[in-house]
């Protein structure tokens, strides 16, 4: 993978405004190779289309992939022909390269693909760029997948594609429903930082590039479509079907390894409303929750495995204290460091004070607990006792998160994003 560029700063989504004459707002690509078929008809239906409804100056770009049929000299008539119609020629095949080259030299604030046959139903093109334009996300992707699609196609298209959807979602933990639809946009700002960062130069292209800003935290609107398959799809399916797991191994084999520069492409202040640094809202809670769970469910089983040791040779209200104890030290440590992200030494026998002190009300709620026990049974079974500690020390739980959060450490509740 590559690791020469850096994500940068992206500027504030803001809405596009309606650019002047000759200046295209949206730049739709068509990338071809020997397609002198189809080329033709699909051009002028887009244009067609796009002159009729699209409210924004726009252009079409027939990206040629080295096509060694009339392909070129049917791009160059219908450039000649058409002002907003535009021919490119590149001397080596891949969709994905045809694609980098041509969004990386636009002048379109946004930028759009689709493929030559058409597949997808015309009418998806404005809500697939809307998003966009107003400023609400980066990217967007028609979905063959989603709730409120229309799909005509055969059987083993159908398994293919939901099979591979299926292993991104297992092993890159992708989240976007579709990432072969040939039917995609993005934002100029953002191509220019993400693009660089995408490898592969064929089919996987797509999906490469959605992880990767899927993993940056950029926002991907996904746009159901009515889509019906072409038979006559010139696409090698085993052929691009290897292609794509190689790349899925080579994309996933980077993110494990840390090999991508892919801290979270950063907006200015105020563009993310989780950036934003509000009085009286608590920050990070979900996350310090589900930390301090992870940590008191070990805290819990070493605490019952110390209590067991301890019980063997010492009494109850004993065994419990030493436990308690132990215990507690080691889940003020692992909550400082894992769950409220505290670096370094300062602070940590302050911390541990209070931690004591918090340890202390979760004595007072056990030892009590063990009383009440013991006064209502003059010789309780040790799964008894086991199940009323239990208890006591779940509610004894709620009580040590909350005053962790409030009072132990109480400056590290609205750090920023990534600094833990």
């Amino acid at each position: 993978m590559r690791t020469d560029s850096s994500p940068g700063t992206l500027p504030a989504r803001e809405h596009l405004p309606a650019a002047g004459a000759g200046t295209p707002v949206l730049d739709v690509v068509i990338p071809v190779y020997n397609e002198e078929k189809d080329l033709q008809p699909c051009v002028l239906r887009l244009h067609e289309h796009l002159a009729r409804t699209f409210p924004y100056a726009f252009r079409i770009t027939v990206a040629d992939n080295a096509s060694t049929d009339a392909t070129p000299r049917v791009a160059a008539a219908l450039a000649a022909h058409l002002p907003r119609v535009r021919s490119v020629r590149l001397e080596q095949k891949g969709r994905g390269r045809a694609l980098r080259t041509v969004w990386s030299a636009s002048d379109a604030p946004v930028l759009a693909y689709m493929d030559v046959d058409l597949s997808t139903d015309l009418n998806a093109l404005l809500p697939l760029v809307a998003p966009l334009i107003s400023g609400h996300s980066d990217l967007a992707i028609g979905s063959r997948l989603a709730g409120g699609s229309r799909v005509v196609r055969g059987a083993k298209r159908e398994f293919i594609s939901r099979s591979y959807n299926l292993i991104l979602r297992g092993s890159l933990q992708a989240r976007f429903s579709d990432a072969q639809c040939g039917f995609k946009a993005i934002r100029r700002d953002v191509a220019q930082v993400l693009l660089p960062l995408v490898e592969d130069t064929g089919w996987f292209f797509d999906t490469e590039m959605l992880v990767l800003a899927e993993r940056a935290g950029l926002r991907i609107h996904e746009v159901p479509v009515d889509w019906v398959d072409d038979p006559d799809s010139t696409v090698h399916i085993v052929r691009t079907a290897t292609d794509d797991l190689k790349g899925v191994w080579r994309v996933g084999r980077a993110l494990a390894t840390g090999s991508l520069p892919l801290d979270r492409l950063t907006r200015p202040f105020g563009d993310d409303p989780r950036d934003r640094r509000l009085t009286d809202v608590p920050r990070g809670l979900a996350r310090q929750l589900l930390g301090f769970c992870v940590v008191g469910a070990l805290s819990t089983l070493c605490y019952l495995l110390l209590y067991s040791g301890f019980r063997s040779v010492t009494g109850s209200q004993a065994a419990n204290a030493l436990a308690l104890l132990l215990s507690a030290v080691a889940n003020t440590a692992a909550n400082r460091r894992l769950t409220f992200g505290v670096r370094g030494r300062g602070g940590a026998v302050r911390h541990q004070a209070r931690g004591l002190v918090v340890l202390a009300i979760g004595l007072v709620l056990t030892s009590g607990s063990l009383a009440a026990l013991g006064a209502a049974a003059s010789d309780p079974a040790r799964s008894t006792e086991l199940a009323v500690l239990i208890a006591a020390n779940l509610a004894a739980t709620v009580l040590r998160f909350l005053l962790f959060r409030a009072w132990v450490f109480p400056d590290h509740d609205t750090a920023p994003r990534g600094s833990r």
